[in-house]
């Protein structure tokens, strides 16, 4: 029961809706026109998430507290403000540090600043106007975290000691104790009710195989029992001084980092209704205009510049099955994992093609760094926002060449994937699995890529499906792309063979 999301109300939690503050009106005109960017126009909502000891409504059959100590140790350092539980209405996260959670003597008291999106804003107005007044929460119980007791009128209490993980506050208009949301508790509380008849059961044959028999063959039937825990399957023997146990099908996923610069959002990407055509690109044109005498036609302008890119797009497309039992079993949402990692089958595929495309670009044999500047001035023209490509191979040989007086030649660039300029170009950094050569040389592609490639992006589905039939869900990305050549004079390709460093002979 540990590890199924929980979700719960919190009707008395102290919701606020913090207004903007304002210029004061009595200022002069000028006074307030310097002021301007010294408002604070944020909008800001607070309360408690959480309120300790405070009981639920009837549960079915039992009432529930949170107690004080419940979010001791639980790591707080990813959790989301939604709308609703709804995570495409994300109002604020604490790692993004527009939301902050404390916790003191009366709950999870929680104070966010809001985006400047529709859904926050209508928050924001609901809260203020009242209309909004309740709070809900998404958590994991800890294993053995709650305990089940009755009161002096009889009445079973859940008490939650020890919270595993909080997956989100939210802000709800409807309280969240319905029937799927307490599944989990019921469920908890199901089994307290067995376990409370099984101590009876183990009390009565204990009673028997010690008082009434006393034979050592009961004694070990008394001992079966307990490994099982009361269970009887056909088939199935416990090994002495070991219990039957269930086994956690899957904890947490933890994401195996990989390079994350996805090569489409330096490309020309554009959105098309059909499937195949011509799209207009304005091109790097140098035409001038001609002169005019007074009265006299104006003459047609002398250059290209737009350029029809022929498009057609393919479908590129992937799925997987999911067992019902991995999905049940799982802790964390495993669905919305395998949906990221489908997005990331997308990035692999667009860095592969763009990869692949920008290898058809001239070709440039080379073997030193002042090689590669004669690509970057004189090569290609300098209007051009160049950036470089290279794999790792490349990089390591860029970030370890020193000039003359022993300093690196890279230089820190906050805006570039890497960290790392190369003549004031920002440096992209591909896998060697991904970027190759086929022989010794370094790879390396100089130039602008958004002058160079073009993206024909008709569509791209997610989509999801039950397999009643084998008890599984599939889950399938699908996308209809072309990667096309725009300006063959925007960027070069280039094969680094490096200089063998100069021998010296030592000195007698």
């Amino acid at each position: 029961m540990a590890n199924d999301i929980e979700k719960r109300l919190t009707p008395d939690t102290d919701l606020k809706a913090i207004q903007p503050t304002k210029a004061d009106s009595s200022q002069s005109d000028d006074s307030q026109e310097q002021d301007d960017t010294s408002k604070d126009n944020t909008k800001k909502l607070s309360g408690y998430a959480v309120v300790f000891d405070s009981p639920s409504k009837d549960l079915g059959g039992f009432t529930e507290t949170v107690s004080k100590g419940a979010f001791d140790g639980v790591d707080l350092s990813n959790v989301f403000l939604v709308n609703n539980h709804d995570m495409s209405q994300v109002l604020a996260s604490t790692k993004a540090k527009t939301l902050t959670l404390k916790v003191d003597d009366k709950g999870l008291y929680f104070e966010a600043t809001l985006p400047d999106t529709t859904s926050a804003s209508d928050t924001f107005e609901n809260v203020k106007d009242g209309n909004i007044s309740s709070m809900s929460f998404s958590f994991i119980t800890a294993e053995d975290g709650d305990e089940f007791t009755k009161d002096d009128s009889g009445k079973v209490v859940r008490k939650i000691n020890q919270v595993k993980s909080l997956f989100d506050v939210s802000v709800v208009a409807i309280p969240a104790y319905d029937d799927t949301n307490v599944e989990v508790a019921k469920r908890s509380y199901t089994a307290w009710l067995e376990n409370s008849n099984k101590e009876k059961e183990v009390e009565n044959m204990t009673q028997t195989t010690i008082i009434e028999n006393g034979a050592k063959a009961e004694v070990r039937s008394f001992e079966d029992y307990i490994r099982s825990q009361g269970e009887k399957r056909d088939g199935l023997t416990t090994v002495s001084g070991k219990m039957v146990v269930p086994t956690e099908v899957i904890g947490d996923v933890f994401d195996l980092k990989r390079n994350k610069d996805n090569l489409a959002q330096y490309a020309t990407v554009k959105k098309v209704g059909s499937a195949q055509g011509t799209y207009p690109v304005a091109t790097n044109q140098t035409g001038v205009l001609a002169t005019k005498e007074e009265l006299a036609e104006i003459a047609d302008v002398d250059a290209d510049m737009f350029k029809g890119v022929d498009y057609k797009v393919v479908t590129r497309a992937g799925k997987i099955y999911l067992s019902s039992e991995l999905v049940e079993d799982a802790e964390v949402n495993i669905v919305n994992e395998v949906k990221a990692q489908l997005k990331k089958l997308v990035e692999n595929t667009d860095n592969q093609n763009i990869i692949e495309l920008l290898k058809k670009f001239t070709k440039v044999a080379a073997t030193t760094l002042d090689d590669l500047k004669h690509v970057f001035n004189v090569d290609l023209d300098p209007a051009l926002d160049k950036m470089v490509i290279t794999n790792q191979d490349g990089f390591n040989w860029l970030d370890t060449l020193k000039d003359s007086n022993g300093n690196y030649i890279l230089q820190p660039s906050i805006t570039a994937q890497s960290g790392k300029s190369l003549l004031g170009a920002d440096i992209a950094i591909i896998s060697n699995k991904l970027f190759t050569t086929t022989g010794s040389a370094l790879p390396f592609i100089i130039g602008d890529v958004s002058q160079a490639v073009f993206i024909a992006k008709k569509n791209e589905v997610q989509t999801q499906w039950q397999q009643f039939d084998s008890y599984s869900q599939g889950l399938a990305v699908i996308i209809r792309n072309d990667y096309e050549q725009i300006d063959s004079e925007a960027a070069r390709y280039i094969e680094v063979t490096p200089a063998a460093a100069p021998t010296t002979t030592p000195k007698a």
